[in-house]
């Protein structure tokens, strides 16, 4: 496998995410070379045909999935394989697709800083375009109510702290538990920077449009605190501004 700079970006992004599906590879191939629209499946294909030849890949196909997930061989990464059959390994894959598509609009990915207390929670992820900051989270299942209060009100101190929203992509169910709890334990100055998208199906897959989260902050407020779109303004995807293309030094994708 000939290494391009884009190949060495996919990388650093994997290292973060840890594991993605083949569904998430062909938006962060589009991102890594600054465009907004998915690769072809085939295209994502083979670019994981060539790294698990390579030896800096390996896949594996769990049931919790229609297709692959991958990761990063321990040559590259250092870690040992995932552990498919862990509870927590669907949520992880989930987070990997959104955070691509955070990347294919613009946005660069981190993982939240460790807790420093019981009293603290980490973001599933950190998202940033330019000086806007975003603490992002998926949801799959709700949580224990005794939860949400430390969580949500955490996250509402970093809403007067700095960043610019909250968002919570998840199941109808579980973004509606959020969403209640939210009115509850966020202060209604901040409330409406907690937004909630229900696109996710119980396995983790994105099932509808995630357009609401790149519109403008008028457009946003929009999102109503039951985790459901209003229908009567449809909200339209604001333009995206592509990063600057990548160098390839030599090979294909």
């Amino acid at each position: 496998m000939q290494v391009t700079l884009r190949d060495e970006r996919v990388f650093e992004w994997m290292r973060v995410v840890r594991i993605a599906d083949s569904e998430a590879l062909r938006w962060v191939l589009a991102a890594m070379d600054g465009r907004s629209e998915p690769v072809s499946a085939r295209r994502a294909q083979q670019w994981i045909a060539r790294g698990v030849e390579a030896g800096v890949i390996e896949r594996a196909r769990p049931i919790f999935r229609d297709g692959s997930v991958v990761w990063l061989s321990h040559a590259m990464s250092g870690r040992s394989a995932p552990n498919l059959f862990r509870a927590t390994t669907r949520h992880e894959v989930a987070v990997a697709a959104l955070s691509a598509r955070f990347l294919a609009a613009g946005y660069s990915w981190e993982r939240d800083t460790q807790p420093r207390s019981t009293r603290e929670h980490a973001a599933d992820g950190i998202a940033r375009r330019g000086e806007r900051v975003e603490r992002v989270e998926v949801e799959l299942t709700a949580k224990a109510l005794p939860r949400y209060q430390l969580i949500l009100s955490g996250h509402a101190r970093w809403l007067t702290e700095g960043v610019e929203r909250v968002v919570y992509v998840g199941t109808p169910t579980a973004m509606r538990a959020v969403a209640r709890e939210a009115d509850r334990w966020v202060h209604p100055a901040v409330r409406d920077r907690l937004v909630t998208l229900p696109v996710l199906d119980e396995r983790g897959h994105i099932v509808e449009s995630l357009d609401a989260l790149w519109a403008s902050t008028d457009q946003l407020e929009q999102l109503t605190r039951t985790g459901q779109l209003l229908e009567e303004e449809p909200v339209k995807p604001a333009p995206v501004v592509p990063a600057p293309t990548l160098p390839v030094w030599g090979g294909r994708d």
